[in-house]
């Protein structure tokens, strides 16, 4: 409720202008845009492609002002599309069909209805997604049913305002059930019951949904329940999506080379079992508060740099209502505030960056400190010197073929990394990290393939090949699970005394796994948003002690309608 009120105050005092609100998180989508920037050689001046997602007004922005006469025909296909996609901001966007169902469906490509007026924007569009697959581990035949319906619009050109909502029921493969078992929680999802005959498969309702005002020319608001992405590679050491959304108010300022974005999140610091059941129904789960500021700066029209901090604040005396104000200040260092007024809560520093190069790669990469001491460092190992770096690069129109696009992504991070001394404090929110998938204790390769056979036709394949330690017993903690308390964790023994000591701590301790996981998918879009995918998989995972060996191969059928992929790439 303080969130709610504080908020509403927040954005009383400012005379609003024609606003737009943002193009749902979807890596394929996403990748569009990303290719057309890069091909034009430099920077968006709409938008930082870190801080994602964009605005629909600042895509149509960015694609009035490429030019087009060079374009291929796939390439002149996807502008198309994207343009589209935002046809109410677009200039000379082809979006009208020649003849609607009835007068009223489908009187544009992309909308199943819509309304617009000098006075009121609507557009409603159903939500799909029917898969059917096997796997090889188990006789579970994989399964996806979600029903559901999208709508965003604008009032007065003053107000904009965008929901999702959609019922689900999935049988998924083996390693995101473990994942369910383990932690009680399902990725990218908020409550959930089991589902089927021998509750191999779950069951959930989604909702996202949000307002949205613009506040001056250069000042963007938004404030409801959804979740956000920082960077440019296929993971975020900084801020994923890979864990439910959360009531949030954000506030981003675009001006000059400059992007700020400030970010407020109301976080579900743990799931509650009650008996055999979670109790998500009946009683409230303890909450958190996270605040995070990011700042990305153009030095040139091909070079970014972003800097970037992060509170998660609470205990367990305020569980319902843990929202310390003083973490509003939108431009104050959060460190020294603590250090002013006190506090337990988890701060994480970093920064990331962004080069574009020859109109055909793009280099990022992202360092994440969580809590750091150069003195300790040079002892080696120290507990508590906890840190996260990504490096990739991106190869668009590869070896001169034009629409193939290569993605090289290496992640580590450093054990205990991004927990901390509650659930209250660590950096994840509903049992799910808010970074990496895998928690921490891990060096990860990600090697994507990308072509686009056709104008409609897009061929896929993703590699991950992982190496991360696990926890030997329930009761060790060698810094892989975020969720275990730092008192907690596993002391090695000084070679020098023979006694437990802070340091001796390395990537991958305990239980040794390596993680191959390769996935390709072939994806046909007949008509706009419409996507009918047919996908393969084989994932293998071996074990040190053999507890968490498993392989399998899995492979289905979908259909999608307005929907991105689940990826479940973990």
């Amino acid at each position: 409720m303080r969130l709610t009120l504080t908020a509403l105050l927040f954005l009383s005092v400012f005379t609003v202008h024609s606003q737009a609100v943002n193009a749902p998180l979807n890596r394929d989508y996403y990748h569009l845009l990303e290719r057309l920037e890069v091909r034009s050689g430099k920077f968006s001046e709409s938008f930082h492609a870190s801080m994602r997602p964009f605005n629909r007004k600042e895509i149509a922005q960015f694609l009035d002002s490429l030019d087009t006469d060079n374009f291929n025909r796939r390439d002149k296909f996807n502008y198309n599309y994207l343009k589209n996609d935002s046809w109410e901001w677009a200039d000379s966007a082809n979006y009208k069909n020649r003849k609607g169902v009835l007068g009223h469906i489908y009187k544009t490509k992309p909308d199943f209805l819509n309304v617009h007026n000098e006075e009121f924007d609507l557009h409603i569009n159903p939500v799909l997604a029917l898969s059917l697959g096997q796997e090889s581990i188990s006789d579970n035949r994989l399964y996806t049913n979600t029903r559901g319906f999208e709508v965003r619009g604008l009032i007065n050109k003053k107000l904009g305002f965008y929901t999702f909502v959609g019922e689900n029921q999935l049988v998924l493969p083996h390693h995101v059930r473990n994942y369910i078992n383990q932690f009680n929680a399902v990725p990218g999802e908020g409550f959930w019951k089991p589902y089927g005959d021998n509750n191999e498969g779950v069951d959930f309702f989604t909702a996202r949904g949000y307002i949205s005002f613009q506040a001056t020319k250069s000042i963007n608001l938004q404030f409801g329940h959804d979740r956000f992405f920082i960077g440019n590679g296929e993971r975020s050491l900084i801020l994923s999506d890979f864990a439910t959304g959360y009531l949030f108010l954000k506030a981003e300022t675009n001006i000059w080379k400059l992007n700020y974005t400030n970010l407020f999140g109301l976080q579900t610091a743990d799931v509650v079992l009650r008996g055999n059941q979670l109790s998500g129904t009946q009683y409230q789960y303890p909450r958190k508060f996270m605040s995070l500021h990011h700042l990305s700066y153009n030095i040139t029209d091909n070079i970014n740099i972003g800097i970037f901090e992060a509170i998660m604040s609470g205990d367990s005396s305020v569980a319902q209502n843990p929202i310390d104000p003083v973490y509003f200040n939108p431009i104050i260092f959060y460190r020294a505030l603590e250090q002013q007024d006190g506090s337990s809560g988890n701060a994480l520093v970093g920064m990331d960056f962004r080069a574009l190069f020859l109109k055909r790669f793009s280099l990022y990469g992202q360092l994440v400190l969580d809590e750091f001491l150069i003195d300790n460092l040079r002892q080696g190992g120290w507990w508590a010197n906890k840190w996260a770096v990504q490096t990739g690069l991106k190869y668009f129109n590869a070896f001169e073929i034009p629409n193939l696009d290569l993605q090289g992504e290496y992640n580590v991070s450093r054990p205990f990394m991004y927990a901390h001394d509650s659930n209250f404090t660590n950096y994840a929110n509903y049992k799910q990290p808010l970074a990496h998938p895998l928690g921490a204790n891990f060096r990860e390769m990600i090697a994507t393939l990308r072509y686009q056979i056709s104008p409609r036709i897009h061929f896929q394949a993703k590699a991950v090949m992982a190496e991360f330690g696990t926890d030997t017993t329930q009761n060790n903690h060698f810094g892989g699970n975020i969720f275990k308390q730092n008192n907690a964790r596993y002391s090695h023994i000084n070679p020098d005394t023979g006694s437990r000591w802070q340091f001796g701590h390395t990537i991958g301790q305990g239980e040794s796994n390596t993680l191959r996981f390769i996935k390709m998918t072939l994806s046909v879009m007949p008509y706009h948003n419409l996507f009918l995918d047919v996908n393969y998989s084989i994932r293998n995972q071996q074990s040190e002690f053999e507890n968490n060996t498993s392989e399998n191969t899995f492979y289905g059928v979908d259909l999608r309608w307005n929907i991105p992929k689940r990826e479940n790439l973990f």
